[in-house]
């Protein structure tokens, strides 16, 4: 499922959006929102696909030296070790990603040379080597290999990011969160698990489902608040030299932190100090910090923080060194 953080920074970027434009309506910004989130959700079942096209490249790979005129004993007996991973054979049948990918069209047919490439890569690495050499068989040893194949090879691999890029703008910061969605899902496999077994859901729960549209909606309905404040508390700084982005970031924060009773301020608080350091200035996370804690702190003494439930959690300990 879709991480909170994620939420938050594909809300940030449309609101980012949003306030750069000039005639998009709150309506059209709340759909590009789902837009977004729902493409998110492709690339993970995008990424589970491009395991299955590997196999099936290495698997056309050792049919096609089996059919050669004159094959080697190599090519007559072949190692099938990884055309043979029990793990990618059960994503191969599995009914949920079968009728996502037919739904939704996503196919890696007009990218053979990126197969080919990461194939490439894949075969020439060490771990790969000692999967296929060594004496330890498995559907645990299937499993390794094929958590490595996601965890040390997507990531940097100049191709595949640029491939993604040219298909979809909205997944340019989604690689490293959907691929750590799909280690997740292939360490809950099991050996001889039914084919008809879920894959994550898009959304942990109603909550989240909801979360990120309320955040938008709310953000942008308290946007002339929210401002006012933050340039109450910004006052001695030259209003003009602070990033748009940190301005946005603090409003964010702060509709959350008044507007989203469930969640406890540390975890609002922490969460976009992290951002901050990804997506403005390098002197951000320090200025948003003080910022940011002096409100809080200003909000705690007008009682105007109001936790409940979780949201409780940790309140009297907010870290303000991030």
């Amino acid at each position: 499922m879709i991480s909170r953080r994620l939420l938050r920074i594909k809300t940030l970027q449309i609101l980012f959006a949003f306030y750069r434009g000039e005639n998009d309506s709150l309506a059209k910004v709340e759909n590009e929102l789902t837009h977004s989130i729902n493409r998110a959700f492709d690339l993970y079942h995008y990424i589970l696909l491009l395991l299955i096209d590997l196999r099936l490249y290495a698997d056309n790979r050792i049919e096609l030296a089996r059919q050669k005129k004159m094959p080697t004993l190599e090519d007559v007996n072949p190692n099938t070790r990884f055309i043979d991973n029990q793990v990618i054979k059960l994503l191969e049948d599995n009914v949920e990603l079968n009728k996502y990918l037919r739904d939704n069209k996503l196919s890696w047919a007009n990218y053979p040379e990126l197969i080919k490439k990461l194939y490439q890569k894949v075969t020439a690495s060490k771990y790969y080597e000692k999967y296929m050499e060594g004496e330890e068989t498995g559907f645990a040893h299937d499993k390794n290999l094929v958590i490595q194949i996601l965890t040390k090879e997507l990531a940097g691999f100049e191709d595949f990011e640029q491939c993604l890029e040219d298909q979809s703008i909205y997944w340019n910061d989604d690689l490293d969160f959907m691929a750590g969605m799909v280690v997740k899902t292939i360490k809950k496999f099991e050996e001889n698990q039914p084919s008809s077994i879920r894959l994550f859901p898009l959304f942990r729960n109603e909550e989240d489902e909801d979360f990120a549209q309320r955040l938008l909606r709310k953000t942008v309905l308290k946007h002339d608040e929210n401002v006012k404040v933050i340039d109450k508390f910004t006052k001695n700084w030259d209003v003009e030299r602070i990033a748009s982005m940190d301005i946005l970031i603090m409003e964010m924060a702060l509709t959350e932190i008044l507007e989203f009773p469930s969640i406890p301020v540390k975890v609002t608080f922490n969460e976009y100090i992290e951002i901050s350091k990804y997506y403005s200035t390098e002197q951000s996370s320090m200025f948003i910090n003080g910022i940011l804690d002096k409100i809080i702190h200003t909000f705690r003494e007008e009682n105007r923080i109001q936790k409940q439930g979780r949201g409780l959690v940790g309140e009297d300990d907010l870290a303000t060194d991030s």
